[in-house]
């Protein structure tokens, strides 16, 4: 139950202030703001929960690294229900946060969820969403699971990772706000409502899809070092 927990913890962490950035102070720190609360996020929480559970913090992860035959299957579903857990609560604390200010509205001004389409950031298609998704997250998780091979250097893994998250932002907050996360799109999904409930399924999907192909990639050893 402890890895749960720190899965838990370190998923409300990253959406709290990652997606809390975005709500909070997006107008004043822009993209770049939002993209290096993300980094920043995940580095801390990687750091602090990493040598519990290994830092995941994604359902995507955290299925590329099944796949890759480095964790359990019942692991795998135990940490997917604690960082869905995680991020609902983030999104939840982030909303009561938000609504103590009269200039918010939960309804005009969204809680950071994701998406496409018209009136939706850039207004880039579906199509656009999918295959941002898709390449970011087989991106991220090459990134995660190359950086925390047995041949890679100790200790530097949090910031690779947490410096690649940053520079997805900053290249795709336009295009669907960033999830290459499940459980990130799914806690403010679930308050939003609406067309954040009717697009949730692509960020349900298609980051997952790109974290097997990134297991794929290590499993076979394409991509491994050891």
């Amino acid at each position: 139950m402890k890895k749960y927990l720190a899965e838990l913890v370190g998923t409300f962490i990253l959406v709290l202030f990652g997606v809390g950035t975005a709500v909070i102070a997006g107008d004043k720190v822009g993209i770049l703001g939002i993209a290096f609360a993300f980094g920043l996020a995940q580095v801390a929480a990687i750091y602090g929960i990493g040598p519990i559970s290994g830092g995941h913090v994604n359902p995507a992860v955290s299925l590329g690294v099944w796949v890759a035959g480095r964790m359990s299957l019942k692991d795998m579903i135990g940490y997917w229900v604690a960082q869905c857990l995680g991020a609902i609560l983030a999104a939840w604390v982030l909303l009561v946060i938000a609504v103590g200010t009269a200039g918010y509205s939960l309804a005009a001004n969204g809680l950071g969820q994701d998406g496409w389409g018209p009136g939706y950031q850039g207004g880039y298609n579906i199509e656009s969403a999918i295959l941002f998704e898709f390449v970011a997250t087989l991106i991220f998780v090459v990134v995660i699971l190359g950086s925390t091979q047995k041949a890679a250097p100790a200790g530097f893994a949090g910031l690779a990772i947490g410096i690649t998250l940053l520079a997805i932002h900053i290249f795709g907050i336009y295009i669907t706000g960033v999830s290459v996360n499940p459980a990130r799109s799914l806690g403010p999904a679930i308050f939003v409502g609406g067309q954040a409930i009717r697009q949730l399924w692509l960020f349900l999907v298609f980051p997952s899809v790109g974290g097997m192909v990134a297991g794929l990639l290590f499993r076979t050893k394409l991509l491994a070092a050891d």
